[in-house]
């Protein structure tokens, strides 16, 4: 079974984490892979301008294959190089990808979100979820330290205070903490919440798609960079999208008083 599944609907691409016998965990030999080829194809194709990520069945993700860790199989193989070599090329490669798509990525975070099933959440750009959703990064619970670069991402998600509580208590949040966290934008009720996420894609997709992409690498790297890089940067892709006929569409919109359409040119 596909890992990782991919349907386009206009300029917008869901991808579902399809592994709901296991609540989608994450991990197993060949995910990597099986992600960054789909990740590649999204950043390929110029008709997609947002996705939108979830999970199939009752949870979004649960994390790492916990039954795989009791067994030593699979990511959890080996000795301690053997298993360090497994996250940095498949595990690591999971979280790249989907944090290293060039189109804005919503997450509707249709349950349980734990572990490296939270960090995957938090490597897309905007986050929605189920009123019933829960979410964790309980790894200390196993005796193990967040290998996929949660520490990284969480404290720029939620601030470093929350990040570490959550961290260091290892406690479960609920969906109306997440938003008061800043976690997730909002939560809806979960019969809704795929059709919201859509409908939020779709005004997304409605922008110009060169300078949306432009957009979004200027804030993953002003999250890093330093202002003078960012003013050089911003420089440079402004340039870029003043000489595109979507910018020229976009002006030629406001004068005449209509909504723009924008054919990524």
């Amino acid at each position: 079974m596909t890992l990782l599944t991919l349907e386009k609907r206009g300029h917008v691409a869901i991808l579902t984490l399809n592994r709901p016998e296991s609540l989608n965990a994450l991990g197993a030999p060949g995910d990597g892979d099986a992600v960054a080829a789909t990740c590649e194809e999204v950043n390929g194709d110029l008709d997609i301008r947002c996705v939108v990520l979830t999970g199939a069945g009752r949870a979004f993700s649960a994390g790492g294959d916990v039954k795989a860790m009791k067994a030593r199989e699979g990511a959890f193989a080996g000795s301690g190089v053997a298993i360090r070599d497994g996250y940095r090329r498949n595990i690591h490669r999971i979280v790249r990808s989907i944090y290293g798509l060039e189109v804005p990525a919503i997450a509707a975070v249709n349950g349980a979100a734990i572990g490296l099933g939270c960090d995957v959440a938090c490597m897309t750009d905007i986050r929605i979820c189920a009123d019933n959703a829960r979410f964790g990064v309980t790894f200390l619970k196993l005796g193990l330290i967040p290998g996929d670069g949660g520490a990284w991402l969480l404290p720029r998600t939620i601030g470093m205070s929350r990040a570490a509580e959550m961290l260091f208590t290892g406690d479960v949040i609920d969906a109306q903490t997440a938003v008061a966290w800043g976690l997730v934008s909002r939560a809806v009720p979960a019969e809704t919440l795929l059709d919201e996420a859509i409908a939020l894609a779709n005004r997304i997709a409605a922008q110009p798609p060169h300078a949306l992409r432009l957009a979004k690498a200027l804030l993953r790297q002003g999250q890093s960079a330093s202002y003078d890089t960012i003013m050089e940067m911003s420089a440079a892709a402004q340039a870029i999208s003043h000489l595109t006929e979507d910018h020229m569409e976009g002006v030629d919109a406001i004068l005449e008083k209509r909504d723009p359409v924008f054919k990524g040119a």
